[in-house]
């Protein structure tokens, strides 16, 4: 099970302001520091876990690929046998 995020404070008012910014500059809406914390809150439980599946999954893709790669280089170091029966 995937813990909740938690920010540390400094993240947290950044993004605070963002919003805040965000909400001004996009929407001409002014919201408080209490309104745009729970609209990150919101954001986080809603989008998170597909963000996070996205990232899961963009390196397992990483990980198969960097894994062929090596598999690819250790087929290069096999040494031939020669004389060799079946």
């Amino acid at each position: 099970m995937i813990s909740p995020i938690k920010l540390p404070k400094e993240e947290k008012a950044e993004m605070i302001k963002n919003v805040k910014a965000y909400f001004e500059e996009e929407r001409s809406e002014t919201i408080g520091d209490l309104g745009a914390e729970q609209f990150i809150d919101f954001m986080i439980k809603e989008l998170g876990p597909y963000i996070y599946n996205k990232g899961v999954a963009d390196a397992r893709a990483l990980l198969n690929e960097k894994v062929a790669q090596m598999e690819d280089e250790l087929y290069t170091l096999e040494k031939p046998i020669h004389g060799r029966r079946r």
